[in-house]
């Protein structure tokens, strides 16, 4: 189910864009929208001048090298994310769109890059050549160089020469939601027990991961499904303790399996992506003195918990969101955060999601690599990719 090979030659008969015009090689190219609606209908390729060699102070030129698609990240496109992005003006392209009185909204939110200058008053964090990811919430990353303020990104330590571009580029979102849960609410010790909803999605997958490295004990919900054995089995192999369905949680004798796993030990830890009532059963195995954390609503419902909770274990709810983590925590915890990530990676403990690359690169006009670009995403929403889709954009 993972892999650290890029898929780049899978998707060549899907997409193979070839985005810089040969007379113009130093332009720069983005992926934007003007107005919200349908990935397939308002996105479009827009070429812009190359960003000037020398960056302003405190701020970072740097050259993308993988960008994720998330689901998110669509959501945000057709207008219904709570998060927000910013229109720029500052792209200067010569036919008016991107620069003033014609601004744009920059695809992505997540993304690995490369410096490839320096401004002044930076040089004593970063140096050309370093690796960095971007934190500052919807920043747009679906392009191939931009100028961004320093404190907006953070460095991935040891670089090229430690991960892969894949690993890079997905270690800003699904990993640090998954460490800083495990580490934020509850003072976890090994041998303690966090049970999860979602746990085949690319957060719940990273809990399955930190807690097995760090000698926590997981019980993992998902949905019921034909090929539910061969799930079970693969979530087991990334570390999970236990694996149930949603069903399970009805069956009255679960209760009593679970207390048999745990040897009556509470749990003290649950994790929540999905809401509705699989959220409300599930809170009903928490112990006394838990939290339950929530990162996500999948099933669009709202999420209803028993007043007995509250009352009779003492039950505190919690939301969790990465970006605001980011936003409000000093440069250095973030650079700490990601050295601790690298580290999982480098012994094997953290997986990189099986991916495909979305390699946007060539000599198209624009107009060309835009119908391209929204071919591909009306494949993606109807799920024939199936793993997780990096862009590239040259």
């Amino acid at each position: 189910m993972f892999s650290t090979r890029s898929l780049t030659r899978s998707l060549r008969p899907l997409v193979s864009v070839r985005l810089f015009s040969t007379t113009h090689p130093c332009l720069g190219r983005a992926v934007v929208y003007t107005e919200n609606g349908d990935p397939t209908s308002v996105l479009q390729i827009l070429s812009y001048p190359p960003i000037p060699a020398t960056p302003p102070p405190n701020s970072l030129n740097i050259k993308y090298l993988l960008s994720p698609i998330n689901p998110a990240d669509i959501n945000v496109i057709e207008g219904v994310y709570p998060s927000k992005p910013t229109r720029t003006d500052s792209l200067g392209n010569s036919s008016g769109l991107g620069s003033e009185g014609h601004p744009v909204f920059i695809g992505g939110n997540e993304g690995l890059a490369e410096v490839t200058a320096v401004g002044q008053g930076a040089d004593g964090m970063y140096k050309v050549g370093d690796w960095v990811v971007v934190t500052k919430q919807q920043s747009g990353t679906w392009m191939s160089e931009r100028n961004i303020p320093a404190p907006d990104v953070a460095r991935v330590p040891g670089g090229r020469a430690a991960l892969t571009e894949a690993a890079g580029a997905t270690l800003t979102v699904n990993p640090p939601t998954a460490y800083n849960m495990l580490h934020d609410f509850v003072k976890l010790e090994a041998g303690d027990w966090v049970i999860q909803n979602g746990a085949n999605s690319a957060v719940g997958q990273a809990v399955i991961q930190i807690a097995a490295a760090e000698g926590y004990k997981t019980i993992n919900l998902v949905r019921n499904r034909d090929n539910i054995d061969r799930l079970k089995d693969q979530l087991t192999k990334l570390g999970a303790t236990h694996v149930l369905t949603y069903d399970d949680l009805t069956d009255k004798s679960t209760r009593d399996k679970i207390k048999q796993w745990t040897g009556g030990k509470p749990i003290r830890l649950g994790l929540n992506c999905v809401g509705g009532k699989e959220t409300t059963l599930m809170a009903r195995y928490l112990g006394q003195d838990a939290h339950l954390v929530s990162y996500g609503a999948m099933s669009k419902q709202p999420l209803s918990l028993p007043t007995s909770l509250f009352i009779f274990k003492n039950l505190t709810a919690n939301g969790f969101w990465q970006s605001q983590w980011y936003k409000t925590r000093p440069s250095q915890e973030r650079d700490k955060l990601m050295q601790k990530l690298v580290g999982y990676i480098n012994a094997g403990k953290l997986q990189t999601p099986d991916h495909e690359i979305l390699h946007i690169t060539g000599n198209l006009s624009d107009e060309e690599a835009t119908s391209a670009v929204r071919e591909a995403f009306k494949k993606l929403s109807e799920g024939r990719y199936g793993k997780k889709i990096l862009l590239k954009v040259d």
